[in-house]
């Protein structure tokens, strides 16, 4: 078993150093530059001791001669700052970054009492030095959970959330330059990405889905995809649900409302008509954050593609309203991860006024 001042190698990344100090299971490792990175204890394998761990000889203090951490660090030699580089192999398509952060739970079955392991993965051929922030609301200042340097073609391991800690984080965000060493490169703008923190989703089994950088399903957040920074839309929560209740009026002019029915299995070349305005969907609102609300509208978004996703040639109307187009965005992103394949279009304006979306099951 590792313990502090043991030099270690990470047993699934490049890197390693010595172990500063160890809480809850995890090791706080010190690299050669002075970044500590704290590590699964799981994931460090010890190849040396420090001068602090090493047992005393019969040898008389007078003759003992003082050793330094490079004298008792292990048997086979350590690698060089150039051996290292060497080491780092570049993939054909890591000169486009694609960096992702991802919660992944303790206990997939047991949501209501699982933790959550926090990385970030960086699919590139580049060093990140970055920051992952979290901030509670609007009112307060960020607070830095992480920063230092990630190497190419690895995932970091951030820290682990409890049930208790979700409902203390209303936003993310995570800053970073991009850098090659010991070679030339092509330079990176930096990169700052903010974005909703739902907590309500850590709580709901299908908000976990598959990712290809993780064996079990993960909350994912793209941060870059393939040099482009995700672009998350900045809601003001004040403003949400007076914008949403003036869209519902305007829309309502414009043509004739469409009342919500229970989704049935339909015959091929049927239309389904689903109205997303939220006072369709529930009788009020009271108790609920906007929040909770947009969450209630993809869940019926989901429910009703679900649903029909055998039924090829389908099509389905989703009114969702003009707006400053939040929900829209939402749905959209849905269709193009979670959905992807099926033809998607505007409605016929004719029809459904503006603010409704045509997707055909294919």
């Amino acid at each position: 078993m590792a313990k502090v001042g043991d030099i270690v190698r990470f047993l699934n990344a490049v890197g390693g150093g010595k172990i500063t100090k160890i809480k809850d299971n995890i090791a706080y490792v010190e690299d050669a530059d002075g970044f500590e990175t704290p590590v699964l204890m799981r994931e460090c394998v010890v190849v040396g001791t420090s001068a602090a761990n090493t047992a005393v000889t019969s040898q008389s203090p007078a003759n003992v001669k003082p050793t330094s951490v490079a004298d008792n660090v292990m048997a086979e030699p350590q690698a060089t700052s150039e051996e290292v580089l060497e080491k780092i192999e570049e993939t054909p398509m890591g000169d486009k970054l694609n960096v992702v952060l991802a919660y992944e739970p303790t206990d997939l079955k047991h949501l209501s009492q699982s933790k959550f392991d926090t990385y970030l993965v960086n699919d590139s051929n580049y060093y990140l030095y970055f920051t992952y922030l979290t901030r509670k609301n609007s009112d307060v200042q960020w607070i830095n959970r992480y920063d230092g340097v990630v190497e190419p073609n690895i995932q970091v391991f951030l820290g682990q959330l409890a049930t208790d800690d979700l409902s203390g984080i209303d936003r993310v965000a995570v800053q970073f330059i991009a850098f090659k060493r010991g070679k030339d490169f092509d330079m990176k703008s930096p990169v700052s990405v903010e974005f909703p923190f739902e907590a309500v989703k850590f709580a709901k089994l299908h908000c976990f889905r598959d990712n290809m950088y993780f064996d079990l399903p993960v909350i994912a957040h793209n941060i870059v995809t393939n040099d482009s920074p995700e672009r998350v839309e900045v809601v003001d929560v004040k403003k949400l649900h007076e914008t949403m209740m003036a869209t519902k009026k305007e829309d309502d002019r414009r043509h004739k409302v469409v009342v919500k029915k229970q989704p049935k299995k339909t015959v091929h070349g049927d239309t389904i008509v689903v109205d997303l305005h939220i006072s369709e969907l529930v009788d009020n609102i009271r108790g609920l954050s906007n929040g909770d609300m947009l969450n209630l509208q993809i869940d019926e978004f989901s429910r009703v593609m679900d649903e029909n996703l055998k039924n090829k040639g389908t099509k389905i109307v989703f009114i969702h309203g003009k707006g400053e187009g939040v929900l829209r965005n939402a749905l959209m992103k849905e269709l193009t991860h979670r959905y992807k394949g099926h033809d998607v279009q505007d409605a016929s304006f004719r029809e459904y006024g503006f603010g409704a979306t045509q997707v055909t099951i294919r």
